[in-house]
């Protein structure tokens, strides 16, 4: 990271904070850290506080943050919407001339576990945002959104008392941003918060949700599944019971393992039965590789209009459809599509191909599964924040339609927001991609 810190003929205005933004994403952090460097402590106001060194595993530092954002939550919507959209940033290891940062390793969700206990159970969420500084500091970001009118008064729900009587809080207080620092709130503060109550719930949750990638739709795939089998079937039992003077004959029996044992015919009828009693079983593990790798996969775009949501849970059901992994092209293997009598058997690999192992990171905000004849995804991201989409990664699932012939398919949807007990749903009509030959995609994939 390059120096931060000013030169000695440099002076404030060098640096000059731009409240026009946004205060996202590491350009627009970069600006506010580039801004408390050069002039330190005095960068400190109604949407900005500072803080320089913090043990972030300690209590006492939990308790300054929720503070903070206890202060940022019960701002008045018009003044606090003058600077950063509303937004307020708490900035952690930075100070004038220097950002010596914090130890790397602070989590987002280990963070907001520890500050839950003060915030209490409706507290709106909050962003959180990092810039290196070192392979072992970091400066850290605490963001919180902007305060709506008709939200509660949000109080301390934990008492907190420090060696340092400035950082204590009380369970009940209702604390608010100052001038430069966080304190309790005053009568006339109280009162204002009450009027913001008044002033009406958060205007109508109003979504735009254009579908990314295509749905689906493939013919003749079990037919085509069905071809294999059977051909994989002929060319096992064609292979002839060895003969006693003909070395070809034996390797042509052999288990496919060069250290293996020749199989007597006996072995080869059981393994041949054993086989097709799981006829089911491997049709529809082929079938999930051959589209997984075949198809390419979807993604939705969600834009909020004119309205924060906080901690969405946005449901979309892809009606007679179903829904599958999206698998990388590369890893297309034929036996995976339809399993051999015998596989091939290596003493020196481990027994379990791990390779067919999805890891989805913790806190995905994406998860999708088939219920009954439907196709559902599911999306918990953090926040949709006014009219900036929110986009999901196009490799993470395959959208199929069960009728090949249908030209369009309904998709309905159900959004609840994080203490909100408003439902709000829609539904919309999507075209289908023209339809696939399963026989031609066999052999544009292998």
């Amino acid at each position: 990271m390059p120096d931060l810190s000013p030169s000695e003929d440099s002076d404030a205005t060098t640096f000059a904070l731009d409240t026009s933004v946004i205060p996202l994403g590491e350009r627009a952090l970069r600006g506010v850290l580039n801004h408390v460097v050069a002039v330190g402590d005095e960068a400190e106001t109604t949407y900005l506080e500072v803080k320089s060194r913090l043990d972030m595993n300690s209590k006492a530092t939990a308790a300054k943050i929720a503070k903070f954002l206890l202060g940022a939550a019960n701002r008045r919507p018009g003044e606090a919407a003058r600077y950063f959209h509303g937004y307020a940033v708490l900035v952690i290891g930075a100070q004038r001339n220097s950002a010596p940062g914090v130890l790397r390793g602070t989590e987002a969700h280990e963070l907001e576990d520890r500050l839950r206990p003060y915030l209490g159970p409706q507290f709106p969420a909050f962003e959180f945002g990092r810039i290196g500084i070192d392979s072992d500091h970091e400066v850290l970001f605490v963001i919180a959104q902007p305060p709506e009118d008709g939200q509660t008064i949000f109080p301390c729900h934990k008492s907190y008392q420090g060696a340092d009587r400035s950082d204590n809080i009380e369970d009940g207080a209702i604390y608010v941003r100052g001038t430069s620092n966080t304190r309790p709130a005053r009568s006339g503060e109280v009162l204002a918060l009450v009027e913001r109550v008044r002033r009406g719930g958060k205007p109508p949750i109003v979504l735009e949700m254009p579908l990314l990638g295509p749905i689906c739709r493939v013919d003749r795939v079990d037919e085509v599944l069905e071809t294999l089998r059977r051909f994989e079937e002929e060319q096992f039992t064609k292979q002839s019971a060895p003969a006693e003077d003909t070395v070809v004959s034996t390797l042509s029996i052999v288990t496919p393992s060069i250290f293996g044992s020749p199989l007597s015919p006996e072995d080869r009828s059981q393994a041949l039965t054993a086989w097709q009693s799981k006829k089911a079983e491997h049709i529809a593990k082929g079938r999930e590789h051959f589209l997984g790798v075949g198809m390419p996969g979807a993604g939705v775009q969600v834009v909020s209009r004119d309205r924060f949501v906080a901690k969405p849970h946005l449901i979309l059901t892809f009606h007679n459809c179903e829904v599958l992994d999206y698998l990388d092209p590369d890893d297309a293997s034929l036996d995976e599509v339809v399993e051999p009598v015998l596989r091939p058997h290596d003493p020196f690999s481990p027994g379990f191909d791990y390779s067919t192992i999805r890891t989805i990171p913790r806190d995905y905000p994406v998860t999708w599964s088939t219920r009954g004849e439907d196709a559902e995804v599911v999306l918990t991201p953090k926040s949709f924040r006014p009219n900036a989409p929110w986009t999901s990664d196009r490799d993470d699932y395959v959208i199929i339609a069960r009728d090949p012939q249908a030209r369009s398919v309904q998709v309905s949807w159900k959004l609840t927001e994080d203490g909100n007990d408003t439902v709000t749903s829609g539904e919309l009509r999507v075209p289908t991609e023209p339809l696939v030959d399963a026989a031609d995609l066999l052999k544009s994939v292998f």
